[in-house]
């Protein structure tokens, strides 16, 4: 039987007996949303695991009704008739990886031996991962169950492909990764140019097949990595678009130590291995729309610590909301959260905040640049999206849609506050943890290790429950908010560019509201939290 725990304030995650389970849901709860089933009108996104699936809504959603609504649904499932509606797609494997032989050795078997068992056994795609269109790869030959390397490699090709524990899997782009490489494929995982962007979905079968070789192609099975060729990114020069600049645009003159195009994010994408990203302190981001009468997903500049400079190529509107970072137009000081006025070749210069890590420059028809799987955000983690912010780029401006609020200016904040104090609850594997308590008695600090993904902190160890002890958690989906413990006891919580899915318990999730206050604390910041 079925049976749910709570993501925090936005998610549900249902824990199933199995794969076949969890697909047949999966499939089951989007043919009722296609349907406009009411129960599950709010889901921004449905996600598939190794052993559960998780569905996450608004904040402030009844997750008790919602998770009653999925059960229902599960009640009626037919897991076999499910799994045996899936098609097959043949992907064909140039077998040159450097750990062939090592696999072979780990395995017993000849390299040969390893190739056959490879394509011998149609595989299944499970479940999304930690990169766009990378996909967890089940049912195969069982004799090529292999250990993770000692050491994972600091950039692994695009195409590489790897098995590590029962899984096999390809690799859409260059990262990092631990996973025993036995070969590489030509064909792209994944493309922002084609629909569906990934070539794989959950539930299909993959057979395997050995490429041919090509003329004066290398047989070694060691042989070496190949150089990985850079992605593909967005390019902002409005020549290269061919974006007009009838609406004007500002030239970017200095971006300080990371300037950022973001917006609201990438909803409903999770199962492809896309987060949401979007801006990472959300109310920030909304106040500068709403002050511009812009709609709210509208892209702006992020800004890290301050440092950025603009220089307005026709009259505009703008504002900086979020850290509180001094700004000037030209030599004038100007207010914060207030709607500023650009006149043609006025610079506008932010400083470093008091206080707070990122603030944001909204412009009145918002940032115009072309959308990425209908987001303007970059993603840092999946490497979706505008590059960072450089000198000299020039950024379009797009259309205002509304009407300019009567409304000029914000009221302040009131200053730092005295003690940062994040409400949590008690996360899907706080049970992993041997006291969770510890969580809320220590008074944590944020590492310089941090970044959009996450915020590490620095505190206590949180030790592992002794039930626990050298159990390894299938992966499963996690959520904004998330707190999640690795193995060394260091948590992290999860900002706006976290991974879909991940394979340590996660001990307790910040409110959805809190999540915002966190994407503004500063390496060094000491932070408490409460069970709320």
């Amino acid at each position: 039987m079925p049976t749910w725990r709570r993501l925090g304030d936005t998610g549900v995650l249902v824990e199933l007996p199995g794969l076949d389970e969890v697909l047949a849901l999966d499939a089951a709860v989007r043919a009722e949303i296609d349907r406009g089933s009411t129960g599950l009108a709010d889901v921004v996104d449905v996600l598939p695991a190794a052993r559960t699936l998780t569905v996450t809504a608004p904040a402030r959603s009844d997750l008790g009704r919602l998770a009653t609504e999925i059960l229902a649904v599960a009640a009626d499932l037919d897991p076999a008739a499910a799994a045996g509606e899936a098609d097959e797609v043949e992907i064909a494997v140039h077998y040159d990886g450097p750990d062939l032989d090592e696999i072979a050795s780990l395995t017993g078997l000849s390299a040969d031996e390893v190739v056959a068992a490879h394509t011998g056994t149609p595989w299944r795609v499970a479940f999304g991962g930690f990169a766009p269109g990378f996909f967890y790869l089940v049912d195969g030959d069982p004799r090529l169950t292999v250990p993770r390397r000692s050491e994972p490699r600091t950039a692994v090709p695009p195409g590489s492909v790897g098995l590590a524990g029962e899984f096999s899997g390809i690799y859409p782009r260059a990262s990092p990764g631990g996973w025993q490489l036995l070969g590489h494929v030509d064909e792209a995982l994944w493309d922002v140019d084609r629909d569906p962007p990934a070539l794989l979905r959950p539930g299909q079968h993959v057979r395997f097949a050995a490429a041919p070789a090509a003329p004066g192609e290398a047989s070694d099975s060691a042989a070496e990595i190949r150089p990985v060729t850079p992605s593909r990114s967005a390019t902002r020069s409005s020549a290269d678009q061919g974006i007009s600049h009838d609406r004007g645009s500002l030239t970017v003159l200095a971006t300080g130590p990371r300037a950022l195009l973001q917006d609201q994010g990438r909803p409903g994408l999770a199962h492809l291995g896309v987060g949401r990203s979007g801006a990472a302190d959300r109310a920030a981001h909304a106040l500068g729309q709403r002050l511009l009468g812009n709609e709210l997903d509208c892209a702006a500049v992020e800004v890290t610590l301050g440092g950025l400079a603009v220089r307005a190529e026709a009259d505009c509107l703008v504002t900086v909301t979020g850290a509180p970072a001094p700004a000037h137009i030209d030599d004038r000081p100007v207010g914060h959260a207030a709607v500023l006025r650009l006149v043609t070749g006025q610079v506008l210069r932010l400083g470093a905040p008091a206080y707070g890590l990122r603030s944001y420059l909204s412009v009145r028809g918002g940032i115009d640049v072309p959308p990425v799987l209908g987001s303007r955000s970059t993603d840092t983690l999946a490497g979706l999206g505008p590059d960072p912010l450089e000198d000299g780029e020039v950024l379009p401006i797009g259309d205002a849609a509304r009407a300019l609020p009567t409304t000029e200016q914000a009221p302040l904040p009131g200053g730092p506050p005295a003690r940062i104090v994040l409400r949590v609850v008690p996360g899907p594997r706080v049970d992993w943890i041997a006291d969770r308590e510890v969580l809320v008695a220590t008074p944590w600090e944020v590492s310089a290790r941090s970044d959009r993904i996450g915020a590490r902190l620095v505190g206590e160890t949180l030790v592992r429950h002794p039930d626990h002890e050298g159990e390894e958690l299938l992966s499963e989906g996690v959520v904004r908010g998330s707190i999640q413990v690795p193995p060394g006891g260091e948590p992290v919580l999860f900002l706006a560019d976290h991974p879909v899915t991940g394979g340590y318990p996660v001990a307790a999730v910040v409110v959805d509201e809190d999540v915002d206050l966190a994407a503004q604390l500063r390496p060094g910041d000491q932070v408490h939290l409460t069970w709320r």
